[in-house]
């Protein structure tokens, strides 16, 4: 698993001289989950706060704004497929579509 803006290991200069990245999450008006809507650059969490309201939610497209320094985010990677996975992919049983809704009870 990697850090997938870890600036060390692709050997970015120029992102030295940058602001700390931050991961932008948006809760739609309607209550849904929060939902990755892009990144800012901001030296404080208060800072990104206030830099992504004013990128990412303009028009009122949100009612809840979650910043996180992209540092603090490990990400598996397309070569972890196999080993990182296959735990659970010997389990078809939660997976739901193996199971019948009986009659009479609603499904949401």
């Amino acid at each position: 698993m990697a850090n997938q803006h870890d600036t060390t290991t692709t050997g970015d200069a120029a992102a030295d001289s940058q602001w700390p990245l931050w991961e932008v999450f948006l809760q739609p008006p309607k209550g849904e989950p929060h939902q990755h809507a892009g990144s800012v650059h901001a030296t404080t969490a208060e800072q990104a706060l206030q830099n992504a309201r004013d990128v990412y939610s303009r028009r009122g497209e949100a009612v809840s704004i979650w910043v996180v320094p992209s540092v603090a985010i490990t990400a598996s990677t397309p070569e972890d497929m196999g080993p990182f996975f296959d735990p659970g992919n010997d389990k078809p049983y939660r997976h739901p579509q193996f199971y019948k809704v009986p009659r009479g009870v609603r499904v949401f």
